[in-house]
């Protein structure tokens, strides 16, 4: 136990001995906090801008220094009327000579404290402003990613992107030079981008020799993250038409179920953006806004959507709303639309609409009437010189069936043509009913009489429809009369022609559903004949024709020679007559 003892005041001498050395030795490397360092009103700022360095500490010191890029820059002594442990490094009006890098620190009567960190003031010039944009759209989805792309003149050969914040993100990238601007640019890819942050961005663009002096700042752009409220989608639809003639007006309805503050709208290409508060519609318990555009001009070509959101977070939107497309038609040549399977088709039948033109279009659309929305395609040149392009529908239903216009259009133009003349697609067998049909006064009939057809059904029946098999003529309508407790209309053809000849159908519908049609009737056919006996004329006959020189002239000429033989007949009979008077005369005399 002495041995114990003994040992453990050995080592109680040895420590000691050795607590006041370490404590000096501590002292010795600068045991003193170190500062931190601050800016106002920031550490990127333009020139002739007042900054004011702040280096705090929290021991009590008697001088403060402030260094630049390494080297003393300026010392100030506390000031007793000022007992706060901070010291002010104030310029007045930054120049460029000012942009470096800063670290502070200060000493205490005994001891001085070691640097603080490291802050960079950033001078800004004037001139050559670079431009930021984001591509292909700032609306990004939370959790996506996207590209933003910081463009200048080629004076500089970096760019730098920031991001507002307290936490001051930042990227930066060597230029490349784009040959088609002229002008240098980067790209920056951005995300996750989430919505517990405002992301607002701005670019500025530098000369890596000088890395603390940079351009102007780009005007800001910030994301906006849709698809918070992902289970209320707006809906949005345009009335009275998504294709709209040039200086025309048109209202896109943006519509929900769920109560936004505000609904915006967006035009894809970025040049549109309008956001308007919501009312609420108490017929149809839905919240609304209405976007009245006008008069429109070709540049409102394009598509649109819209979102809602509300206006204590206005960088956070819905679930985006479908696309719905606007088509600005104009005043050039309206190209032709035609069908080659005919106006009235079976449910299951395959359909392509043909938009066509002699001007060469590059691109046509197609539009169903009512509809929302309006189908594309390139054109291609045939050998006629028509620039033409096919629309295949597929296999009709009745949601096929209504009216059809095509348009054309230049691809280095945002303007449509005009329409084309309307084509009705009707559906059959979509009514529980099948008319009737007759005709009178025969089923054949000479060229010029007048003959009616005559479609009736004993069920009610808006409107009948007569069809021509196999007829580029859009079918023939007319609203139906009672008459005998049945439903009928008499399509009448007056000085009819043979082109007039072939099968017909009729069709029953109900104004309800205006393409959508009954079951045909039973076919007639009706034949015009061209040959019209004399007998048979009407009194209101047309003139015949005048005869052609190829008609042939053999009964003509028949007569002719009847009426020669005839006449030299008559002669030969006179002439002899003649000459008996003569010899009986002579005898006479004689005696």
């Amino acid at each position: 136990m002495s041995c114990t003892f003994t040992a453990l005041l050995c080592l109680g001498l040895t420590l000691s001995l050795w607590i006041p050395v370490l404590t000096v030795a501590l002292l010795l490397a600068g045991s003193l906090p170190k500062p931190i360092l601050r800016v106002q009103p920031d550490s990127v700022v333009s020139r002739r801008t007042k900054v004011t360095f702040f280096c705090e500490e929290t021991i009590g010191a008697n001088e403060y220094h402030l260094y630049k890029d390494g080297k003393l820059y300026k010392t100030v002594t506390k000031n007793k009327q000022k007992p706060a442990n901070k010291a002010e490094f104030s310029f007045s009006n930054v120049d460029l000579r000012n942009a470096g890098q800063y670290r502070c620190s200060y000493s205490t009567q005994d001891e001085s404290s070691g640097y603080s960190d490291l802050l960079e003031l950033v001078v800004t010039e004037d001139y050559w402003t670079p431009s930021l944009s984001a591509q292909a759209s700032p609306v990004v989805t939370s959790g996506g990613y996207v590209t933003l792309q910081c463009e200048s003149w080629p004076s500089y050969d970096r760019f730098i992107l920031t991001v507002a914040g307290p936490q001051k993100f930042s990227w930066t990238q060597d230029s490349q030079y784009n040959y088609s601007t002229r002008k240098n640019h980067a790209l920056f890819s951005v995300g996750p981008v989430t919505p517990n942050q405002r992301w607002i961005f701005r670019c500025y663009s530098y000369d890596r020799n000088r890395p603390y002096v940079f351009s102007a700042p780009s005007e800001s752009v910030e994301l906006l993250v849709s698809g918070i409220y992902e289970y209320y989608e707006p809906r949005l639809s345009v009335l009275p038409s998504p294709v709209v003639t040039a200086g025309g007006n048109m209202t896109l309805h943006c519509a929900s179920d769920f109560h936004y503050d505000k609904f915006i709208l967006t035009k894809e290409d970025k040049k549109f953006t309008s956001s308007l508060d919501t009312e609420h519609i108490s017929s149809s318990r839905q919240y609304r806004a209405l976007f009245i555009i006008g008069p429109t001009t070709p540049t409102h070509t394009g598509t649109f959507r819209c979102y809602g959101y509300y206006k204590n977070a206005p960088q956070l939107w819905s679930v985006p709303s479908a696309l719905q497309q606007i088509l600005i038609s104009g005043l050039s040549k309206k190209p032709s639309l035609l069908t080659h399977q005919g106006h009235t088709m079976d449910p299951g039948m395959t359909l392509t609409l043909q938009c066509f033109s002699d001007i060469n279009y590059d691109r046509y659309a197609l539009h169903k009437v009512g509809g929302a929305d309006i189908m594309q395609h390139s054109s291609q040149q045939t050998d006629t010189g028509f620039s033409v392009a096919n629309f295949t529908l597929g296999y009709v239903s009745s949601s096929t069936g209504g009216q059809y216009r095509c348009y054309g259009a230049h691809n280095l133009s945002s303007e449509w043509s005009a329409s084309s003349e309307p084509l009705d697609i009707l559906i059959t067998g979509q009514l529980p009913l099948t008319p009737s049909l007759s005709v009178k006064p025969n089923h054949t009939v000479h060229s010029g009489e007048t003959v009616s057809l005559l479609c009736w059904s004993m069920d009610p029946v808006d409107t009948f429809i007569l069809s021509k098999e196999g007829s580029a003529q859009q079918p023939l309508r007319l609203k139906s009369k009672s008459h005998d407790q049945q439903s009928q209309a008499e399509f009448s053809m007056s000085a009819v022609t043979s082109h007039l000849s072939g099968t017909y159908r009729c069709y029953g519908a109900q104004d309800s559903s205006f393409y959508l049609l009954s079951s045909a009737s039973a076919p007639v056919e009706l034949t015009v004949s061209e040959t019209i006996e004399s007998s048979t004329w009407s009194p209101k006959r047309p003139i015949p024709p005048i005869p052609t020189e190829n008609k042939d002239h053999t009964m003509e000429n028949l007569i002719r020679m009847g009426m020669a033989v005839l006449v030299l007949i008559v002669l030969s009979i006179l002439a002899t007559e003649a000459w008996r008077s003569h010899r009986q005369t002579h005898p006479a005399a004689g005696n």
